[in-house]
């Protein structure tokens, strides 16, 4: 049984791609905005709005994650 292994540029663009992955999703120490931009406010109110909107609704309840 032949095993085949990555050539050198194989194997950089593998851990490019790793350390790019883990760079996007990993968990790190984030940090926080000092202050919300007026449009991230405006989402997150909206976003608030439209659940309460969904719970007041006859069966809300059902449709909530």
């Amino acid at each position: 049984m032949a095993v085949k292994t990555a050539q050198g540029d194989e194997a950089a663009a593998v851990a490019a791609a790793i350390a790019r992955f883990e760079a996007e999703t990993g968990a790190g120490a984030a940090e926080a905005p000092a202050t919300l931009s007026a449009w991230q406010r405006a989402a997150l109110i909206e976003g608030v709005s439209a659940k309460e909107s969904v719970l007041d609704a006859e069966g809300g309840s059902k449709w909530l994650s």
